[in-house]
Formats: C-alpha cells, structure tokens, sequence
C-alpha cells in the first residue's frame, strides 16, 4: 500500500507545485530498480540462510555478516533507497524522490534508535565489532590485505 499511496499523493504534489519532469534522467532507473530489488532480496535471502530469521517474522538467531553484509550493515535499506529512487526518477516525479529521502531519513533514525540497541543487546562484542568495521549503509569495497 505504501507505495501506491506514495505514488498517488506524489502525482497530486507533482501537479499542485507545477515540478518539473525529469525525462532525461529515466535511463538511469532502468539499472537502479533490478540493482535495489537485487540487493534486498539477496539480503533478506542472506539473513534467513545464515542468520536463521528474517527481517520481519522473526529475529535472525545469528549475527549476519556475509554477502552483502560484508560491505554495508545495511544493505536491505540501501536496496530499498536505490530501488524507490528508480521508481521516482521512473515516474519523472521530484516529489516522490523527496518522499523516498524523507521515508529514508526516518528509517535510519530507527535503525539507529531502535535497530542497534537490540542487536548491540543480542549480539554484544560482535555487534560492536562489526559496526567499527562495516559502514552504516553505503556500501564500501573491502580492501584485500
């Protein structure tokens, strides 16, 4: 439902605030939407193979950092951001782009609030220790030693 809400209020604040198209920009949509929905899946796909759980039924039982939780502790979220961002830019809507950030920014606080405290609770040491060595959300390379 989100995202149907999303895009109709966005078309609406579109058209409200007269914001301009962003045609020459779709093409970049056509690689942001598979990467994003690739991204997620191979991290839920991730949190329920090695951390036995998932994201939202039940807490993984394992401390997941393999995959693309080698390079982000956050991959999930950064799937989403890059794969609603396609959508945004697909649909030439600025507003919904700005719903995405404004969505993200909220979700990040609860990571940070709420996310992290729990997993720092369940996982300790290893929590911590991960959150030196792996960034927030953008995901970096590692760097062969």
């Amino acid at each position: 439902m989100i995202p149907f809400i999303s895009h109709t209020i966005s078309y609406f604040i579109d058209d409200l605030l007269d914001l301009p198209k962003l045609r020459f920009f779709n093409f970049i949509a056509i690689f942001l939407i598979p990467l994003g929905f690739l991204l997620s899946a191979w991290s839920g796909w991730n949190q329920f193979r090695a951390g036995k759980g998932t994201t939202v039924t039940m807490p993984t039982q394992k401390l997941v950092i393999e995959g693309p939780y080698t390079y982000s502790r956050n991959p999930m979220s950064f799937g989403i951001l890059l794969f609603y961002l396609g959508i945004g830019i697909w649909m030439d809507s600025l507003s919904f782009i700005g719903l995405v950030f404004i969505f993200m920014v909220l979700l990040v606080i609860y990571i940070k609030l709420v996310e992290e405290k729990e997993l720092e609770e369940r996982f300790g040491e290893d929590y911590i220790d991960n959150k030196k060595r792996t960034p927030f959300l953008f995901p970096v390379p590692k760097k062969h030693s």
